[in-house]
């Protein structure tokens, strides 16, 4: 039994480490800073995080959430992120097993988070993570049988033009921008590594998950319907249930009729 749930505790212990770097690139990328220089630092007194200070979610836990130097308060984002990647990972390989997509899915999970919680912050999805993330969907299509590259560049045209279009037509409508380009190009990430069939309900699913967030949001805030809310981790969050659970939930769909 030990055996069956060693690799899902790796894989578990290398997604928070990930996910650990995944807090790097969240604070930095934004702010136009290098990911690799300077070392982790603490962002209130500047003091060097020392490499036991870093071990994911355990570190939090002995520091109580502060610094170790200036007793700040540490935001518990950081464990979420990396419990949070931690968890992906592991279900990755516990849906895929030890397959060629794998390790595709776990660079495509880790830029879901990225891009999350950089859009919740700052309501942007950089390009850094989402053109690279076009052209590693496309190529690492090669290696996933059941999304053929031609799938894959359909998914790309697709999920990108589609919500270009959507853009296009509320904004002659309306005259104001309601969705930025950084949407578009997520979803074309999307279509990359998904294929063209996921794009109709992840698109579907993210604009329910928005509503169904979205609706309630501005009631309690007292906020009208130009409440800025950021698209993409709903569009993130639709195409990981995809991931795991789409043919299943399509074929509960279907057989409702």
């Amino acid at each position: 039994m030990i055996f069956y749930y060693l690799p899902l505790a790796f894989a578990f212990c290398l997604g928070a480490a990930i996910g650990s770097f995944l807090n790097v690139c969240i604070y930095r990328i934004p702010a136009g800073e290098s990911i690799v220089r300077p070392a982790s630092r603490c962002p209130h007194c500047g003091t060097a995080i020392r490499w036991y200070q870093n071990i994911p979610i355990f570190s939090f836990l002995v520091l109580g959430g502060k610094c170790a130097s200036c007793r700040a308060r540490i935001s518990p984002r950081y464990p979420l992120v990396e419990a949070l990647t931690g968890i992906l990972f592991a279900a990755v390989l516990y849906d895929f097993g030890f397959h060629w997509a794998t390790p595709v899915y776990w660079v495509f999970c880790a830029s879901l988070v990225a891009i999350t919680f950089i859009d919740l912050d700052h309501q942007i999805i950089p390009d850094v993570i989402s053109l690279p993330g076009i052209v590693v969907g496309f190529v690492c299509s090669f290696a996933i049988p059941w999304v053929s590259w031609l799938d894959s560049l359909i998914g790309i045209l697709v999920g990108g033009g589609s919500l270009f279009l959507v853009a296009l037509i509320y904004e002659m409508l309306t005259k104001k921008e309601g969705m930025g380009g950084g949407d578009i190009k997520l979803l074309a990430m999307l279509g990359a590594f998904l294929g063209w069939r996921a794009m109709l309900p992840v698109i579907f699913l993210s604009s329910f998950l928005g509503t169904l967030v979205g609706v309630p949001l501005m009631l309690l805030t007292g906020s009208d319907r130009k409440l800025a809310i950021p698209f993409g981790p709903f569009l993130a969050a639709s195409a990981l249930i995809w991931l795991f659970r789409g043919p299943q939930l399509v074929r509960w769909y279907l057989s409702l009729f």
